[in-house]
């Protein structure tokens, strides 16, 4: 089965090349014009929120007749539905939402961190890095707070320069797979 595996891996280097190149230039979008990048995913999210809701309630109504607890997946489709067209509408307002969220769980995970820093056996002093963890990540909730812009275009450049990364190794193991076909 590996050899089968490995011979379809071989005979398809050239996909992996196009994931790679798509990547790179997904990075470099990210990167060069964060605002479209931005718009972009929020945008595939709206879609895929509108989509699945849509299947969601046409899989319920289907089964309304066969499950007593068909109208629960209904409503998750119809919730689906209107999550999707509120964020085609208001991509900005779906962006700084998320951002909050990332601000939000950054604090609280920091709060957390430094209480488990003292509450775990052997004391702060034992658990000095798991503190430090903890009052960064509150700084980086905070900052996202006060600067939502920035953060916004920070998480973009990451994310950008990840892409990059992952196209340019995906490129390099698709030319060692077309190097050994």
């Amino acid at each position: 089965m590996m050899n089968t595996i490995t011979q379809t891996a071989n005979r398809f280097w050239w996909l992996m090349i196009l994931r790679g190149i798509l990547a790179v230039i997904f990075g470099l979008i990210a990167l060069i014009f964060p605002g479209i990048a931005l718009l972009a995913i929020i945008y595939v999210f709206a879609a895929y929120a509108l989509v699945d809701g849509i299947t969601a309630a046409v899989v319920a109504i289907q089964t309304r007749s066969s499950s007593s607890r068909w109208w629960v997946l209904l409503l998750e489709g119809l919730v689906g539905v209107v999550i999707g067209i509120l964020v085609f509408f208001w991509p900005g307002e779906t962006a700084l939402v998320l951002l909050y969220l990332v601000a939000i769980w950054a604090v609280i995970t920091g709060i957390m961190e430094i209480s488990g820093a003292f509450v775990v056996p052997g004391g702060a002093g034992l658990h000095w890095g798991l503190a430090i963890a903890g009052i960064l990540s509150i700084i980086f909730g905070v900052i996202l707070f006060i600067h939502p812009g920035a953060g916004l275009l920070a998480i973009l450049w990451l994310v950008g320069i990840y892409a990059i990364i992952f196209g340019i190794f995906l490129i390099a193991h698709a030319i060692q797979l077309r190097s050994r076909a």
